[in-house]
């Protein structure tokens, strides 16, 4: 049977959960092999943003808030706004940064308000048990929601279908690049890049909107 949004999301919760139960507050916390691609990741999806003046940005599946940490040091000034699906993950970045002005953190998969930029690392690989077809239509309902919410642009990466056969797992999401390049330029914006350079089995999108 066809799961709805909801059971894909309790899923994915009960997943994420389990992960940093098991490994804590770190990159194998929120399911990265290693922190230095955690920081490769943030890099390549945060070239969405311009940081030369202040900014509002959403983290769609923040975790812990590790990518909160990263615009920290790079001196960046922003509003931010962390999302989860998984209650533990949340309740670890309000504990870290409780004292932290212009920071939220909320339970959910929406930022439930406009801001200047979304971004999303990591939240499309972990399929489990559903077909090709019900994830990928979960993953456009979710560029649909991050498009709504982002008045200047949003950004996502993937696993790439160009990933070596081999090493492909079952329970992970390989998507096609060029469909998705394809799909945000007809969908939500002429303003489109894919990154596909980068030393991981996976690409990121950026979408930039036409003010």
């Amino acid at each position: 049977m066809v799961g709805t949004k909801d059971d894909i999301l309790k899923d994915v919760a009960s997943y994420y959960a389990g992960r940093i139960a098991e490994h804590g507050q770190t990159a194998a916390g929120v399911d990265w092999n290693s922190h230095a691609g955690q920081m490769m990741r943030f890099n390549q999806l945060l070239k969405v943003v311009d940081s030369s003046q202040p900014y509002s940005i959403a983290d769609i599946g923040c975790g812990y808030g590790a990518l909160l940490d990263y615009l920290s040091s790079m001196g960046h000034t922003i509003r931010y706004v962390g999302v989860d699906i998984a209650v533990p993950m949340i309740e670890a970045a309000r504990s870290r940064f409780a004292s932290s002005p212009g920071v939220a953190f909320r339970l959910g998969n929406s930022p439930d308000e406009m801001v200047d930029y979304s971004v999303a690392s990591g939240i499309f690989n972990v399929r489990l048990g559903r077909s090709d077809e019900e994830w990928l239509a979960y993953l456009i309902e979710t560029l649909d929601a991050m498009n709504a919410t982002s008045q200047m642009g949003f950004s996502f990466n993937c696993l790439t279908s160009y990933s070596d056969a081999d090493l492909m797992r079952h329970d992970l999401y390989y998507a096609n690049p060029l469909d998705l390049f394809d799909l945000c330029k007809r969908r939500y914006s002429r303003q489109v890049a894919l990154l596909h350079d980068y030393e991981l089995y996976e690409f990121t999108m950026i979408v930039r909107k036409q003010l």
